[in-house]
């Protein structure tokens, strides 16, 4: 475990004790900077997507998948960017270099397999919450699921040892992973997590959510956000979609569940819609190659 250098273990602790911590993928950054270059076109960011032929495969499948439901079928990177948005593809980008990034977690702290399921479930889940809200840029929402949980593969590669003494107090006393990691720690994984999304210049319109989605109370800039990334959260583990090593299913933020003036009735409807898109989106997320 890397403390500092009074001996106490601390987010910026976690996140520059070890190098363990992947860095954000080199083409996200270059594809990041071509964007925002006020003279690149359409066609010069489609060409440096393209470029990788893994990345380019898998945003086209996600492309043409329930998902996103479109009636024509995308053939190219530049229909791609075109029809869903350059920002939009900038996060499915996002979305699809992060899921296997992490290696050489223990087994017994966590699968990655199920981590991985349980992550792209809440971020399906966050989009279709988003789409009942009418909120637009619904990949922002799709990229801050899968990414929500991010800050426990951090604890669990640089402070396993707690870790596992946190996941053991859970089993035997039935509490939630969260309230013990800010009982032991004073902090938890979502503020872990939005730490290294800020780190990586990852926009706070996805590092708030993922830093507030146990403390929805703390979000100051995007509050409805974070309330559908804390909803959606919910409803993955109570799907029982994958595992985030969490033994039960986290306490609902009632403030989270007024703000997006929802009512149950509606959760029939979303838990088909995540039935119908779960398998065939973890299909292509998790694929190794351009070839699966």
């Amino acid at each position: 475990m890397p403390p500092d250098s009074t001996g106490t273990l601390t987010i910026d602790s976690l996140l520059n004790g070890v190098s363990a911590v992947p860095s954000l993928p080199l083409f996200y950054e270059r594809l990041d900077e071509a964007i925002n270059h006020p003279r690149s076109s359409i066609s010069d960011i489609a060409k440096l997507i393209s470029e990788d032929q893994g990345l380019t495969a898998r945003i086209l499948k996600l492309a043409n998948s329930p998902l996103f439901g479109y009636f024509s079928r995308i053939d190219t990177i530049t229909q791609a960017v075109t029809i869903i948005g350059v920002q939009q593809v900038r996060d499915l980008a996002l979305a699809v270099s992060v899921v296997g990034l992490f290696k050489g977690i223990p087994e017994d702290l966590i699968t990655m397999e199920l981590f991985w399921k349980h992550s792209i479930a809440c971020g399906l889940t966050a989009r279709i919450l988003a789409t009942s809200q009418r909120e637009t840029n619904l990949e922002r929402f799709f990229v801050s699921g899968i990414l929500h949980d991010i800050g426990r593969l951090v604890m669990f590669i640089n402070a396993p040892g707690p870790s596992r003494e946190m996941i053991e107090v859970c089993r035997s006393e039935g509490r939630l992973l969260h309230d013990v990691e800010r009982e032991r720690f004073g902090f938890d994984h979502g503020e872990v997590g939005g730490r290294l999304l800020r780190a990586w210049k990852i926009p706070a319109r996805v590092a708030e959510p993922v830093e507030c989605h146990h403390c929805c109370s703390r979000a100051g800039q995007y509050p409805r956000e974070t309330a559908i990334l804390h909803l959606a959260d919910l409803i993955a583990h109570a799907l029982e979609f994958g595992s985030s090593g969490e033994v039960l299913v986290p306490q609902l933020d009632h403030q989270a569940w007024e703000r997006l003036t929802m009512t149950p009735h509606i959760l029939p409807s979303l838990v088909k819609q995540i039935d119908q898109q779960f398998a065939e989106t973890v299909k292509i997320l998790e694929a190794k190659d351009a070839g699966d």
